[in-house]
């Protein structure tokens, strides 16, 4: 299996990916603008303490000539108002980071739904050639890293910026020289990080795609294990998953190690900036140069250590952006695969638009379905619904000189042309591999044709919404999917607003009834994933509940479906398949003499032609 999202995805500009991550934030611009302003509040007030502790060593402390209970009374009047602004900010950062992780918890739902959708508009080509695993990171780590960046890393990066900007513009209206002291040894700083954060990005790239490695490979472990043990691979796939768990390590250190350089850096500049706004403001206090006071001095170095400190969170927030944009990348690449399969007026891919031209050429194709001859189908023998519904008229089935591949240039079907009238049922046998299936699938529009065209009622079923054809088409598949829910819901698929009454009735139909009447629950009894605690056979009959319930009009039957049960149960899957197939157009997979046997017609396929 190839995987169509590959590891290596080529490098995006970060300015065009952070755009299109900030545009998931527009529909709560609102709450986000007020977060900003909580943020410039609480910035602002924190920015005012050291100018209070200033006044405080300057009026009350320092100088002279005041009484002793008045310089305590100032203290504690500069204190009182210290405790208040901080009460008041720390306040606000609490507010305002519930209100941050509110927006957060919003914007990663909408992420994650966009995603979600997505993989339900790609076409089963898609999921042919990209494992499991590698989807399931892109929903939940990915998504995960864009959120944080979304909530911590762009409102956290504000609040610092705000911070910082605060810092810097009361340091410059204390003492200029000071100030500007300080953001001297701001540039190789700024060069150290910069250079250390280009290999973080590519180090968190390399964790993104080695973690989506490893997920893919453990899925498919988990998947296959009965298979692994039955041939005694445990020891060859405890192998490969090392190998992929040491990369995926390698990957993790190589980010701490650059990672690891923001800190020290920021320590030695932080260290250097001390040590000069002690030294020249030291010398001036000794020197009894009145622009420098000992207020302003300790002032200067509570600013040092504010300004520092928002630095270092950005350094932590560059790590996340990093994470961030190697997520946004996989994430977009995603969302930005071409859907090849659409519905009429939703346009095409350009290879989907030269293929649905050629489709267009078949004579007689029309935009609506025409009704069939009167009579063509007995909704009282073939329907489990009651009468108060209107029953469809069956389709004609037309395969028109249909070419198709998986892989370009190997043809699995060649030239195909085959009629099949309402109500008419036509048996297609063949080797493995000759194309049956491909049929079936292609009736389904699960893939289009590269050339020809398959038609539905005289209407070309890339002109047919997709809900409409799917509707009209009941698929009874080899390998029936039972998904984790009651028994109930799972008959009910195709509409879960379906009376029990209605439900019941295709259980008997379909001759599921008894065994469904004889587990804990009945109808109710919940089954788990891939509905483990079911026979096959069971599940089979499940699965023919779920078509007939929705009453389709043309039935596809692969009848590999009775391949792994018992005699008994395959008798009760056969009688219930042609109760289906009476009255209605029906394509059948054949490798049973008994299902060839009621076929109106059989066609034999021979490495994708038709040769009787």
């Amino acid at each position: 299996m190839t995987d169509d999202l590959p590891d290596s995805l080529p490098a995006v500009p970060s300015r065009r990916l952070l755009t299109r991550i900030l545009r998931y934030t527009r529909p709560y611009a609102g709450w986000m603008a007020l977060s900003l302003l909580l943020l410039l509040g609480m910035s602002f007030a924190l920015n005012v303490l050291p100018v209070l502790i200033k006044h405080a060593i300057d009026t009350w402390i320092v100088a002279g000539g005041l009484p002793a209970p008045e310089r305590i009374a100032g203290l504690t009047h500069d204190g009182l108002i210290y405790l208040a602004i901080a009460s008041v900010a720390f306040t606000v950062r609490f507010g305002e980071s519930l209100l941050t992780a509110w927006i957060g918890q919003r914007i990663v739902y909408d992420v994650r739904a966009d995603v979600f959708r997505k993989t339900h508009a790609l076409d089963l080509a898609f999921y042919d050639r990209t494992p499991v695993g590698r989807l399931m990171t892109r929903v939940t780590s990915d998504v995960e890293a864009v959120q944080r960046f979304v909530t911590e890393g762009v409102v956290g990066a504000l609040a610092d910026l705000f911070m910082l900007a605060g810092v810097i513009g009361f340091m410059f209206v204390l003492h200029p020289r000071l100030a500007a002291l300080v953001l001297a040894a701001m540039p190789p700083l700024f060069a150290a990080l910069f250079w250390a954060n280009q290999h973080l990005r590519l180090a968190n790239r390399r964790i993104r795609e080695r973690t989506s490695s490893l997920n893919a490979m453990l899925q498919e472990q988990l998947a296959g294990m009965g298979t692994i043990q039955l041939f005694n691979r445990e020891a060859r796939a405890r192998e490969r998953f090392g190998e992929r768990n040491a990369a995926l390590r390698d990957a993790h250190f190589e980010e701490v190690r650059w990672f690891s350089i923001y800190w020290p850096v920021l320590e030695i500049s932080q260290a250097v900036s001390i040590v000069l706004v002690l030294l020249a403001g030291g010398l001036a206090i000794l020197r009894a140069d009145t622009a420098v006071t000992l207020g302003i001095l300790a002032a200067f170095l509570s600013y040092v250590r504010d300004f520092y400190r928002p630095l270092g969170a950005l350094a932590d927030k560059a790590g996340m952006m990093q994470q961030a944009m190697a997520s946004a990348e996989r994430l977009f690449d995603l969302l930005d695969t071409p859907v090849s399969i659409r519905d009429p007026g939703e346009g095409r891919s350009e290879e989907g638009e030269g293929q649905a031209e050629e489709g267009r050429s078949v004579e007689g194709a029309h935009p609506e379905i025409q009704d069939p001859p009167p009579g063509s189908r007995s909704p009282v023998s073939s329907s489990p619904l009651p009468p108060s519904r209107s029953p469809v008229p069956a389709s004609s089935i037309r395969f028109d000189h249909v070419w198709f591949s998986y892989i370009e240039g190997h043809w699995v079907l060649e030239d195909v042309d085959l009629d099949i009238r309402p109500g008419e049922s036509v048996a297609v046998v063949g080797a493995t591999g000759s194309g049956k299936s491909t049929m079936a699938s292609l009736l389904s529009r699960f893939y289009d044709v590269q050339q020809g065209a398959v038609l539905v009622g005289g209407v070309d079923v890339r002109d047919l919404p997709q809900r409409e054809l799917r509707r009209r088409i009941g698929l009874v598949l080899q390998e029936p999917f039972v998904f984790s829910g009651t028994l109930a819901a799972n008959i009910a698929l195709a509409n879960p607003g379906l009376p029990r009454a209605r439900i019941e009735e295709a259980a008997r139909f379909v001759n599921a009834h008894r065994f469904i009447e004889r587990m804990p629950q009945g109808y109710d009894t919940v089954v788990g994933e891939r509905g483990g605690s079911l026979s096959t056979g069971e599940k089979q009959l499940l699965a023919l509940a779920r078509v007939i319930a929705s009453d389709p009009e043309v039935l596809v039957v692969l009848d590999e479906a009775t391949a792994n049960v018992d005699s008994e149960t395959e008798r009760l899957i056969q009688e219930a398949v042609h109760r289906m197939m009476r009255g209605r157009t029906s394509l059948v997979i054949a490798h049973r003499l008994s299902t060839i046997r009621d076929a109106d017609r059989i066609v034999v396929l021979r490495r994708g032609r038709i040769t009787a």
